[in-house]
């Protein structure tokens, strides 16, 4: 019997009607594919939120990845580039310790405005890189599952 895969998708609350839709596309993409995978899904207050939990999660052996998604935008009070760099890192990080695949579906547009305009746009950008994440999840958690099957034991 195959195992399915289980996939821990975490999404940041700020402009959260768009970081939802890379959820969307996630489960579409496996949905396309016939690929019958558990997605849990956990939501933290703000992108900054997100590798502690990915990290957490990572711990519990019960993922073959994880994806983290949000929208981290200049709002002209702070420096989103730091925020962002701080969040890539952490992510990174997790993924490290945990030796659980950690993907980042997160944008960091130079530009955005509240506008209908911008929300169309990245609402479907945010698809398009939740299928993408699905892609990757896939791919790696099969390439680190093959990794450990064709481990061999020591003499």
């Amino acid at each position: 019997m195959i195992k399915s895969p289980k996939f821990a998708f975490i999404k940041a609350r700020w402009h959260a009607e768009i970081v939802d839709q890379a959820l969307v596309g996630f489960e579409r993409r496996l949905a396309e594919l016939g690929i019958n995978a558990t997605v849990d899904v956990y939501d933290v207050p703000g992108a900054f939120e997100m590798p502690l939990l990915a990290r957490k999660l990572g711990e519990t052996g019960d993922y073959s990845a994880i994806a983290a998604a949000a929208l981290v935008v200049d709002g002209g009070i702070y420096r989103h580039d730091f925020v962002a760099q701080a969040v890539v890192t952490g992510l990174m990080e997790a993924g490290c310790h945990t030796g659980v695949p950690v993907l980042s579906v997160s944008l960091t547009p130079h530009h955005f405005q509240p506008s209908e305009e911008h929300h169309s746009f990245f609402s479907e950008h945010f698809v398009k890189k939740g299928a993408e994440a699905a892609n990757a999840a896939l791919e790696v958690s099969a390439m680190y599952k093959s990794m450990r099957l064709n481990a061999k034991a020591p003499d």
